[in-house]
């Protein structure tokens, strides 16, 4: 479970066309692969919108109700909890170390996100910082062609119809630690019963604090649907919009920004220019006063002795990473 996956350093990020392609061959173009991730794209992108919709015309004929409310930030809340904290700080980046109880509920956790399953998602984010804004990035904003209609193809494109059919990073190349995991390995191959259960737990629970069919329904919707939703446009806006809009303190070769506004509603993740200048760090923010949900949830854990190892930069080497003058900002 400790084992250490290490990413390429920036710096190490390929810089000339032949070694892009290199890196290009370490994922794979396939028809059934393609079908897999529209089938998925359908599932868990596309139909979330149509439950929204039924939330909204249904909430003009019975209000929603504070059982609707609370359900809805409970499961966003541990949902996102699942993305940022376990599957990006954790599985992928590899920033604190963890008991294996608490490993296994974050991969179940993120799966109920309808995220996608964790190696996927894991593999597919390596290679986002391997190659960020370069060719291969699976999901930039920056490579859409120039001008006000590159940039809206580009928000379009790195916020949700990449999903609908890319190529798929080799999970043995990118993520072999977790497949050397037994436990976590097995977990994460039941995504879709993990998944389910991100679904039906919200109705259940909706039926039962509310003693009604409708409870059922309601909390289906709202507990489920909706939240599949708002965390998933979450966790695309920093993939689109903070490619291309925010802060830049810190030096990196691609366009990541922060957007600390946000830090509250996006568990942290939107202080994404910190993050790309420090993958290995469990805070995002860097700083105590930023609002970094995640890094606030590892550091509950760690006084617990639940988690441990927390690599955070210290203030020297944040200070040498920061620009220095205005040229290193564009």
């Amino acid at each position: 479970m400790d084992s250490a996956a290490r990413l390429p350093e920036l710096d190490q990020i390929p810089q000339d066309k032949s070694q892009t392609k290199d890196v290009k061959r370490k994922a794979i173009s396939s028809p059934y692969f393609h079908r897999l991730q529209r089938k998925h794209f359908l599932m868990f992108d596309v139909l979330p919108v149509l439950g929204v919709i039924l939330a909204g015309i249904m909430a003009f004929y019975i209000p929603v109700s504070g059982v609707d409310i609370g359900l809805f930030i409970a499961f966003w809340a541990l949902t996102g909890i699942g993305v940022s904290v376990g599957y990006h700080r954790y599985f992928t980046h590899r920033s604190f170390k963890a008991r294996p109880a608490v490993a296994v509920t974050l991969t179940i956790l993120g799966s109920m996100a309808g995220q996608g399953a964790l190696l996927s998602w894991v593999a597919m984010h390596r290679r986002h910082h391997e190659l960020s804004d370069q060719p291969g990035d699976p999901h930039s904003p920056n490579l859409q062609g120039p001008g006000f209609k590159g940039l809206i193809k580009g928000l379009v494109h790195s916020h949700f119809t990449w999903m609908k059919e890319h190529d798929y990073p080799n999970v043995a190349y990118y993520a072999p630690d977790l497949i050397r995991d037994p436990l976590i390995a097995k977990t994460a191959r039941h995504y879709y019963t993990w998944v389910i259960l991100g679904l039906v737990a919200p109705a259940i629970l909706g039926g039962l604090l509310s003693q009604s069919l409708w409870g059922v329904v309601s909390g289906f919707l709202w507990g489920g649907a909706v939240r599949m939703f708002v965390v998933g446009h979450i966790i695309w806006s920093i993939n689109s919009l903070l490619h291309r809009f925010g802060t830049r303190p810190y030096q990196s070769r691609d366009h990541s920004r922060n957007g600390g506004l946000f830090g509250l509603f996006t568990f942290g993740e939107s202080w994404h220019n910190n993050h790309h200048a420090f993958p290995e760090s469990p805070s995002f923010g860097l700083q105590w006063a930023a609002f970094d949900p995640g890094y606030w949830f590892i550091r509950g854990l760690s006084l617990v002795g639940l988690t441990w190892d927390l690599r955070v930069p210290t203030v020297q080497r944040r200070t040498s990473r920061k620009k220095r003058n205005v040229q290193t900002q564009q």
